[in-house]
């Protein structure tokens, strides 16, 4: 599983510093917790999300509502000995119910508390509902890079959006205390933020550790429970642990100046005077700074008391409010049977709706940040007259205007569902000659038959296109006769491309254009539940992906629009995987030191082969196929480098360095079906089943790092 450091990026498990900050990384704690892991019977681990120090927090299946994410929440509170956690937790599990009074749609809600046995001991863990989106740390991140911040009227919409969740858990009595830009999360689904880690596990874990600490030492008076992000909490909660309403209100203010100026709190205040200098960074209106400024306030009692207080100010003035555009809806799904086959874990798409009836009246919340040139109203407005016929458009015209609304738009991230326009086709444009015009609309029939989604194709051309015409620096083409040749270039380029995705499943075409980090996430728990890894099965992808589009060897394709189609491809490998076309697992017959297995392979496919070996067992590996044929070798855990990895020797021969299952996978660059024997010798064979009452072998943990392209 993968480490992650206080800020939460992601490092390989044999990382010992942080490759984005430089931190010291901790090797885990939690012993016996890996993906694929069922937990309670019920909640299948995919991966680690973080961890911090009440312990580890997980995303997970929940294989009684259909593979539902979940997150679980591990309680590991840090204090010494088992009768010391044995009260910790019963302590925890008592004060848990404040939970359970906190439901908000703009928190994620709490489901239960569970108890699992693993093999060290019994864990407790916390299930809370996952919630889709990107953290507003990420999001200032991403502007940062284009040189862009937060504005004011941003941020003025989000004080709005915030302020009635605090308002509501401190009519609870629940005190956030730790409220930042990395516990507010911009929901994918509606665009709202919502508040996460707040009371819950940390202020209750915090508040058991310290009363047991209390009774250990006899004297019954447990020391103030001290939460907070330094900079962020005010000096109250950081140094006495007093945290009050008003505590949670200095520590959102100091959030939106994190937003607005890209900085952090140490480089906003002065320490000498204990003064905030963030005018110097942005130029805020007189009545907002007002609220801030007294949000801010070093006196506790110079503070706002109560959420209604701020919101009261916020009303009086006339505070510029932010008017987004209209909410872009996740790319649909071709029309379904049955809603039943609607991906779990990513949000229903809202259906097809005629233009006329689209609206484009501001929703409650704001849109993901712009980049670049804002695309604001007025080209929404613009985009919906040409699909409604008010000005021109066509196949041509929408998918460079597309193009460069796809350039203006952020870029979704592994983890987050890709956002683009109403998915309506825009009609044909009357200035094209007739004999243009049928060839688009043979084009439409075609790129329909197949399944493939409109918006989806036209970024996906667009790449191609453009690639192959630098020269034209992104120019939207016109519809004039100086513009024929190129269209008719960017029809051919559709053509091909739709022979190219001919060549995969129609479930998994038809799923172009939704796939993110959450499918590989759940591939990741399939495989594994076989003894495969997730480095197999991208060995097998890249293989066929490759053959399809030799152009992307060596490039950065994950998160582009042809990335899909690698995706696409990877779920048809998956299902080859399950169905036991594409794995084998090598047996060794009684009294049988070696084994050799053969099969045929179609150009572009590839077959994974896994045996269960021990330690220190000397092996020899022997491939006989045509020298198009590739061969990986990989260990049981991807802490271990590939032993071979895309290469074409045909031997190998070693001493292994680790038990469990080790992967063998033959792929061909061929042009034409090639025939492969595989020969695999071993000394100490153990022929001989492991017995069912036997612990299982652990499965071969799959590369929690993003698909990376080999080299060519």
């Amino acid at each position: 599983m993968p480490l992650y450091c206080s800020q939460r990026h992601e490092n390989p498990d044999s990382s010992r510093f942080c490759h984005l900050c430089g931190e010291k990384l901790q090797a885990p704690v939690t012993v016996g917790v890996y993906a694929g892991l069922l937990l309670g019977d019920r909640y299948r681990v995919v991966r680690e999300l973080g961890h911090g120090g009440f312990g580890r927090t997980y995303l997970a299946e929940d294989q009684n509502r259909f593979n539902e994410p979940c997150v679980l929440k591990e309680f590991a509170p840090q204090v010494q000995g088992t009768y010391a956690l044995q009260k910790a937790e019963e302590l925890f599990e008592r004060e848990a119910g404040i939970l359970y009074k906190l439901q908000h749609p703009q928190i994620p809600r709490f489901r239960e508390l569970f108890r699992a046995a693993l093999p060290d001991r019994s864990r407790l863990f916390l299930v809370q509902d996952y919630v889709e989106g990107q953290t507003y740390r990420a999001l200032l991140d991403t502007r940062k890079l284009q040189g862009q911040r937060f504005n004011e009227a941003e941020v003025t919409q989000l004080l709005l959006q915030i302020l009635p969740i605090l308002d509501y858990i401190h009519s609870l009595g629940v005190i956030h205390r730790d409220i930042s830009p990395d516990n507010l999360i911009l929901r994918s689904a509606d665009w709202l933020p919502v508040l996460i880690d707040f009371g819950g596990v940390k202020q209750i874990a915090a508040t058991v550790a310290s009363q047991f600490l209390a009774q250990s030492v006899g004297n019954g008076v447990s020391s103030p429970t001290r939460l907070g992000k330094i900079g962020y909490a005010p000096d109250e909660q950081l140094q006495m642990g007093v945290a009050s309403p008003h505590s949670d209100l200095y520590a959102l203010a100091v959030t939106i100046l994190v937003l607005l100026t890209g900085k952090e709190p140490p480089d906003l205040l002065d320490s000498y005077n204990m003064s905030w200098t963030w005018r110097q960074e942005v130029s805020l209106s007189p009545k907002l700074s007002a609220i801030l400024d007294r949000m801010l306030a070093q006196r506790p009692s110079d503070r706002y008391q109560s959420v209604r207080e701020v919101r009261h100010d916020l009303n009086r003035y006339d505070v510029p409010v932010y008017a987004p555009p209209a909410p872009a809806p996740v790319y649909p799904p071709p029309v379904q049977t049955t809603a039943a086959t609607v991906a779990v874990g990513r949000p229903p798409a809202p259906p097809e709706a005629a233009v006329s009836n689209y609206t484009v009246a501001p929703p409650p919340a704001y849109a993901p940040p712009s980049r670049g040139n804002s695309f604001g109203f007025g080209k929404v407005l613009l985009l919906l007259l040409v699909m409604a016929g008010a000005a021109t458009g066509g196949w041509w015209l929408s998918s460079n205007w597309l193009g460069d609304l796809a350039d203006r738009t952020p870029s979704a991230p592994p983890n987050e569902q890709p956002v683009v326009v109403p998915n309506v086709e825009p009609p044909a444009v009357p200035e094209l000659s007739q004999e243009e015009q049928n060839r688009k609309e043979a084009l439409g029939d075609r790129r329909r038959n197949l399944g493939v989604d409109y918006q989806f194709f036209v970024r996906l051309v667009n790449q191609v296109f453009y690639a192959q015409h630098s020269e034209l620096q992104n120019r939207q083409l016109s519809a004039g006769a100086e513009d024929a040749d190129l269209r008719t270039q960017w029809d051919q380029t559709a053509n091909q491309l739709l022979d190219q995705l001919e060549n995969i499943s129609p479930e998994a075409r038809s799923e172009m254009g939704k796939y993110d980090r959450n499918d590989r996430d759940r591939w990741r728990g399939s495989v594994n539940k076989l003894n495969l890894s997730t480095r197999a099965l991208y060995t097998l992808a890249d293989a066929k992906f490759f053959q399809l589009f030799p152009d992307q060897q060596g490039q950065d394709f994950v998160n582009q629009p042809i990335g899909q189609v690698w995706h696409a491809i990877a779920a048809d490998e998956l299902k080859a995987v399950q169905e036991g076309t594409s794995l084998e697992k090598v047996q060794f017959a009684p009294g049988s030191f070696s084994q050799e297995v053969s099969g045929t392979l179609a150009p572009g496919k590839g077959k994974a082969f896994i045996a269960q070996l021990s330690q220190n067992q000397l092996i020899r590996l022997s491939l006989q196929a045509d020298q198009k044929t590739l061969l990986s070798i990989y260990p049981p855990t991807s802490s271990q480098p590939p032993l071979l990895e895309n290469s074409p020797e045909t031997t190998w021969s070693g001493k292994l360095a680790q038990d469990g299952y080790y992967e063998f996978v033959v792929v061909s660059a061929a042009t034409a079906p090639v025939t492969f024997q595989l020969n695999l010798a071993a000394d100490n064979v153990i022929s001989t089943p492991p017995s069912p009452v036997s612990p299982p072998p652990s499965p071969s943990p799959s590369p929690d790092s993003e698909p990376t392209p080999p080299a060519p």
